[in-house]
């Protein structure tokens, strides 16, 4: 019996990447996962590859309306949710004096607004005593150049954490932001390429 038996998650960015390593760790230590992504091909690759326990809802998290379509099946499916790791995000690096405004609300509207209208929309299936992950980034804290926009939507997601803590207190949930550094995923090759 795994540490997740019977519960329900929700990964957002779940097709490739950690979300997708994220994915098969929860269905292997026993829960049901919903995962989205925005390109319908790699989610159904990915739920080829985890096998079972496990539904794909295409969708991008920045899309209220596509988020209102992810938690209505996942109400009419399960009924609830366990966990909420909001993972969706993208990354472009632009220096400063050299950032175009479509830049800019690309990257707030996936990373910034995707995950706070995410939590938001889950919180009515959210169980007491739940989780949230957010996924941030240890540029959230550094000064890395070519970064600023990235980098503040990053600790943005810290903060959301931080805050949300409190906010949720009283239904005992908890919030967590991971920081990872440079990892070896699908986005990270297409960022340096």
């Amino acid at each position: 019996m795994g540490k997740l038996e019977g519960k329900i998650a929700l990964v957002t960015g779940g097709s490739t990447g950690i979300g997708l390593a994220t994915a098969k760790e929860f269905v292997s230590e026993g829960a049901y996962v919903f995962m989205t992504g925005r390109r319908e091909s790699e989610l159904n690759a990915a739920v080829k590859e985890i096998g079972s326990n496990v539904t794909a809802v295409q969708g991008d998290v920045s899309k209220l309306d596509d988020l209102d379509r992810l938690f209505a099946q996942i109400k009419q499916e399960k009924g609830k949710l366990d966990i909420v790791f909001a993972n969706a995000g993208i990354a472009k690096y632009a220096p400063l004096g050299q950032t175009s405004e479509e830049l800019f609300d690309s990257i707030f509207d996936i990373n910034v607004k995707g995950t706070f209208f995410t939590v938001q929309k889950a919180l009515p299936l959210l169980s007491d005593g739940g989780a949230i992950i957010v996924t941030s980034s240890v540029v959230g804290s550094k000064g890395l150049s070519s970064n600023s926009v990235y980098s503040a939507t990053k600790a943005a997601l810290r903060s959301f954490a931080r805050t949300w803590t409190t906010d949720l207190k009283p239904r005992r949930i908890r919030v967590n932001a991971v920081s990872p550094g440079t990892i070896d995923t699908p986005g990270l090759n297409d960022l340096l390429a």
